[in-house]
């Protein structure tokens, strides 16, 4: 592979050429994995999944099978004496059966206890283990678990603290180590339980970690703290299952709990603990919830448990149709693909391959492009699982922020998971990361699931991609594209990731515009030189339909960010606005002005409708690009807003609210925010989902209660009024900013684009001409004409509240005077000093 061409590497060709001997992709499905992916995954179509670690997929008979099993019987309770009621029982049985010869296992050695979910199960392991607390005559126990473990898996610690029994973290190296600790035989006949819990696959870097230490542990060989007692050993198992077989008549853990949604991707809120039957009889439980009890008294402190470890457990009704849906996701599993040993080759092979590119390419300067997070080298799948975790890297070596790489993946409609994956102990491990770091970390605003990638420069988690069953080889070979063609420029091209690397993929390589690179052939946009842009002070762009994802707008802004300030301005130039538009609809295409009225919420009618999918949630660019063909113009004599798009005849709005009684006010989710919206009614919502071909509504923000947000930095702390925008009342942005930044990405491009395109990109509200590129970074406040505004980032603008009743208007061409953040105004020009309004 390393002498091969880049094309040559990226070929379905040299994918077989690398699989490991004796190992399989694919399974022999009819059709081969394109009549899989085609007939079980048609919603896969223009998407890469590669997040399979966080959930597997539902295949499309899953479903069926699901569905007609449903409508063919009657399910009732199983707590019930009736007949559709032992069905259910018998069924619920079938498939605890079911579930125990998948783990090659039978009742005589094991109990399925069902559970909401792999944590459920953990917490049911922390409060029915037989602890014995320090202070008492005999020794106490150990709560010891695997630092490269998830939260939940930590988590215990927080009971056994309440119990006054000790947690002790073990580094995997340590526990290599551990047979230093080995007991005499006295100590080891002491009776006191210990707890040692481990992943079989970490779900941070799919690091896969022996399940011969079950039994090493359990006999005394390691000894996780050497301290007298029994050890008991909790595997959780719920990553590896997902893609590799469990054989629990071989590795006898005490408990294994796991997460069926990992394995299926379908039901989801079904997780169940495996518990081994020669330590059921010493686990404790304290609550009793309906179907546990043999008896008890009401009116005294009298209760007999159930006999059955399972019903003592399981409090309350089971997730009966849950658990009847697991019958099926087995059966389907077994027929498309063979089984586990199976699915173990298949994916695999595609992390192995993968692995291989992603680790040789490089820079120009011979700088690697990615930092990949790692124990092994990919060659063993008895040690390393279908997942790579990784932080892609500059030319210079440092790191760029997951949550920017995350943004630019899903422009290329790839799903990858980035943070720290719940699981602070291998992200510390891997990424250097002190725990002082993440002390300081927190009191920088950093918290678990935010997008705070970097933290004085050092990065706070990483990308993760992971393989599953329905995975391909085009999956692997877009991601790898993708990587090349935003990390790798045209002299990039020209040197070899080891000695001869040069072309790009020329061989099943798809198309590697934007997902809706449909949409440039739709709606050219007219060229617009950039000495034009320079030089000309006439220049007004045009109105056109084509409007980019916004979520590609706020990519740019990242780069933007990052890029030199000048300290200070530079002669005395004027600036000027340029530009103004206005998106009625949060992701449908820009309507641009010359002069229009300002609210309290910013522009008016600046995105206060948006368009919902059946279930009431937002729909964006991210997931449906055909938003930008959307074209929403605004008639202020008529009162009406009018939409269009080819192929539809046009269709009207009132822009007057409806606030009759038949109005139905909703809460809807905004980046988090709660707002109030109604419907525009069923005429609206055919229209787009005609267009859009799946069925959606087009909803409006209620002016009865809009977005706050607290903002300092005005004559006063004001609360800001917002619309359906995701940070603040406006965008700006600069030319002379694009343009420094047009001149930056243009090495990494094969097609240059256009001045004018890449404005648009921004989905910006207002655009103004600066002498000096970036210098709005360093404005604490603007004023355009009668309107004053607080400016962050030098981009984002919050206007202070309107006191009259008549609306202020912004205009192209005002004059725009802005305040250092140092409180220094900068003085307007003269009238003999050249204006530029680019």
């Amino acid at each position: 592979m390393a002498g091969a061409p880049r094309g040559d590497l990226l070929s379905f060709r040299a994918f077989r050429a690398a699989c490991p001997a004796g190992y399989e992709y694919g399974y022999g499905y009819g059709g081969g994995l394109p009549g899989l992916r085609e007939s079980e995954f048609p919603r896969l179509r223009g998407i890469t999944y590669l997040d399979h670690a966080g959930s597997a997929l539902f295949p499309e008979s899953l479903l069926k099978a699901f569905t007609d099993d449903l409508r063919n019987n009657v399910y009732g309770n199983p707590h019930s004496q009736n007949i559709s009621s032992k069905l259910t029982y018998d069924t619920i049985e079938h498939v605890r059966y079911r579930i125990l010869q998948h783990f090659h296992t039978t009742p005589e050695e094991y109990t399925i206890i069902f559970t909401s979910g792999c944590t459920t199960a953990l917490k049911l392991v922390a409060e029915a283990f037989p602890w014995i607390p320090e202070g008492t005559k005999q020794p106490s126990s150990r709560f010891c678990y695997l630092t490269d473990s998830h939260t939940s898996v930590v988590g215990i610690r927080g009971i056994t603290g309440s119990m006054n029994v000790l947690s002790v973290p073990i580094k995997p190296k340590e526990i290599l180590l551990s047979e230093k600790n080995r007991l005499s035989a006295e100590e080891q006949n002491c009776t006191t339980p210990h707890l040692f819990s481990y992943p079989a696959q970490s779900n941070f870097s799919g690091t896969k970690y022996p399940l011969s230490w079950i039994q090493d542990i359990k006999s005394g060989k390691l000894c996780p703290v050497k301290i007298p007692g029994k050890w008991f050993v909790l595997l959780d198992a719920a990553s590896y299952v997902s893609s590799s077989p469990l054989d629990l008549g071989v590795h006898q853990a005490d408990f294994i709990p796991i997460s069926f949604y990992k394995i299926f991707g379908f039901p989801t809120g079904l997780g169940a603990l495996l518990v081994n039957n020669r330590i059921a009889p010493l686990l404790r439980k304290t609550y009793f919830g309906g179907g546990t009890a043999a008896a008890y008294l009401a009116g005294e402190d009298f209760y007999f448990p159930r006999k059955s470890i399972a019903e003592r457990f399981e409090d309350g009704t089971v997730s009966f149709l849950d658990i009847i849906a697991l019958k099926h996701g087995f059966d389907v599993l077994e027929k498309l693909t063979g089984g586990m040993e199976k699915i173990k080759q298949h994916t695999f092979a595609l992390a192995h391959y993968t692995y291989n590119v992603l680790s040789i390419l490089k820079y120009a300067n011979g700088a690697p492009v990615i930092r990949i997070y790692s124990n092994t080298d990919f060659s063993n799948p008895d040690v390393q699982g279908p997942i790579i975790n990784f932080n892609i890297l500059d030319e210079n070596g440092e790191v760029i922020g997951f949550s920017q790489v995350d943004k630019l993946a899903s422009l290329y409609n790839i799903h990858v998971r980035t943070g720290c994956f719940c699981n602070t102990g291998a992200c510390q491990m891997h990424l250097g990361i002190s725990n002082e770091d993440i002390q300081r970390n927190l009191q920088a605003g950093h918290v678990c699931g935010d997008d705070i990638d970097l933290v004085d420069g050092r990065p706070t988690g990483s990308v993760r991609i992971s393989f599953g069953y329905m995975s391909s080889f085009e999956d692997a070979q877009t991601f790898l594209k993708f990587i090349i063609a935003t990390r790798l420029s045209k002299s990039d091209a020209e040197i070899p990731f080891q000695s001869s690397v040069t072309t790009l993929a020329t061989e099943s390589v798809p198309d590697d515009r934007l997902p809706f690179s449909s949409a440039y052939k739709l709606s050219p946009v007219s060229y617009i030189s950039d000495r034009e842009f320079r030089n000309n002070s006439s220049v007004t762009m045009t109105t056109g339909s084509w409007q980019p994802p916004e979520s590609e707008a706020e990519s740019i802004r990242a780069a933007v960010s990052e890029s030199v300030i000048p300290t200070c301005r530079r002669g005395g130039k004027p600036i000027t606005v340029t530009s103004i538009y206005l998106y009625p609809i949060k992701s449908c295409s820009a309507f641009e002005v010359t002069e229009w009225p300002v609210g309290n919420q910013g522009l008016l009618y600046d995105r206060n409708w948006m368009v919902v999918n059946q279930n009431g949630v937002c729909i964006t660019q991210k997931q449906e690009p055909r938003l930008c063909l959307i074209n929403p113009s605004i008639d202020l004599k008529k009162k009406i807003m009018v939409i269009q798009a080819e192929g539809m005849d046009p269709i009207s709005v009132p822009l007057e609210e409806n606030t009759g009684k038949e109005t139905v006010v909703s809460e809807s989710k905004v980046c988090s925010h709660r707002v109030k919206t109604y419907d525009c009614g069923e005429r609206i919502a055919g229209w787009f989902s005609l267009f859009l071909s799946h069925p959606c509504r087009l909803i409006r923000q209620s002016s009865d209660r809009s977005q706050q947000k607290n903002t300092k930095g005005l004559a006063s702390a004001t609360n800001i009024s917002l619309s359906l925008v995701n940070e603040a009342q406006y965008l700006l942005i600069n030319v002379t900013s694009i343009l420094q930044l047009k001149e930056h990405i243009c090495a990494r491009l094969e097609e240059p684009l256009e001045m004018e395109e890449l404005i648009r990109r921004f989905r910006a509200n207002i655009v103004i001409c600066a002498p000096e590129s970036f210098e709005e970074e360093e404005w604490a406040e603007i004023s355009i004409g009668a309107l004053r505004f607080q400016t962050n980032f030098g981009i984002y603008l919050m206007n202070q509240p309107l006191h009259s009743s008549l609306p202020d208007m912004l205009s192209v061409g005002s004059q725009v005077l802005p305040v250092l953040k140092e409180n220094t105004e900068i003085q307007p020009p003269t009238s003999s000093e050249e204006k530029c309004s680019g």
